[in-house]
């Protein structure tokens, strides 16, 4: 554990180092960001980080942090939860809720104990009542290096009483460290996506991904500049077991490909430099007020437990 910074509200702000397998972590404990990922052989690093805390309090405040207790966006900014409506803060348009507001899971200084060289345990508590989500809850958030190699990153959601919970990591990746994306390929795999309004709240529709730019069922170049992408990609219809559905690859051969439980994987194209790709593997936005959705409800008697893992390649 070595210093990074201190908050603009006087936190001190400390980063983990995970090295296995050819493969190195740098975490942070502001926000559990995911600050830098090395493979060895590549001079560049993989995910977009900065040296800088203040770059987190600013511009770069959702890159690599685990966003929630509910990821993406909760329209009206509110929700029914075991039968009672509950209001959070509205920060996106003075209409609805993103990333669970400003005060996020992004901005919280999480508890960090490093049981080895490959594996670290961020922990973070949340109240009853925090940006207006019921329930106290604890969030366990585990990274592990394994061999292939791979960085799995396992989210556990408890809660002393009915809750939501949604939570995500969002890097965005270049796996070729230039300043565009156009040169990496994507395939998903997904049958169908979430349409989402001007406002981008998802519209309650699933759409199949045939004969429109949304289809990834082979791998292809992005065009992100024709084709802007901001949607959730559907998985399945529940959570599931660890499956592998997406794979990124550079032009310099560099691939990363992504298996996770979660019955949806959100694909932001970082507007307007696309200079990188958000991929948040997740359950399907906005699932509180679309009843047709998978739940995510959480009780004491049911957490939930949500696990991604990118495994990497090179040529």
């Amino acid at each position: 554990m070595t210093p990074f910074g201190t908050t603009a509200d006087g936190h001190a702000v400390h980063a983990f180092t995970l090295s296995a397998h050819g493969l190195a972590a740098t975490i942070l404990t502001l926000g559990a960001i995911l600050q830098d990922l090395r493979l060895d052989g590549i001079e560049h690093g993989l995910t977009i980080g900065s040296r800088n805390l203040r770059d987190y309090e600013g511009a770069m405040k959702y890159h690599g942090a685990i966003v929630g207790p509910v990821a993406n966006r909760v329209s009206g900014a509110q929700a029914k939860i075991s039968g009672t409506v509950h209001h959070f803060e509205a920060n996106v348009l003075g209409k609805h809720t993103l990333h669970g507001g400003t005060h996020g899971t992004h901005t919280r200084i999480w508890q960090g104990v490093q049981t080895g060289p490959d594996r670290l345990e961020l922990t973070l508590d949340l109240a009853d009542g925090d940006g207006g989500f019921p329930a106290n809850r604890r969030i366990i958030a585990v990274f592990d290096i394994l061999s292939g190699p791979a960085l799995r990153l396992t989210i556990t959601t408890t809660t002393d009483a009915p809750s939501i919970a949604n939570l995500t990591n969002h890097s965005y990746w270049n796996l070729d460290g230039t300043d565009h994306m156009c040169d990496h390929g994507l395939q998903i795999s997904s049958e169908s996506y979430l349409p989402t309004d001007d406002e981008f709240v998802t519209t309650g529709e699933i759409n199949h991904i045939g004969g429109t730019p949304f289809d990834f069922s082979a791998l292809k170049n992005l065009t992100l500049a024709e084709n802007p992408l901001d949607n959730t990609f559907c998985l399945a219809l529940a959570r599931r077991d660890l499956t592998e559905v997406l794979h990124l690859r550079g032009a310099s051969g560099t691939a990363m490909h992504v298996a996770t439980t979660e019955a949806g994987i959100h694909v932001f194209d970082d507007r307007p430099n696309h200079r990188a790709i958000a991929i948040e593997t997740q359950s399907w936005p906005d699932a509180p007020n679309k009843p047709d959705f998978p739940s995510i409800d959480i009780t004491p008697n049911a957490p939930i437990v949500q696990i991604t893992q990118w495994r990497f390649s090179k040529r």
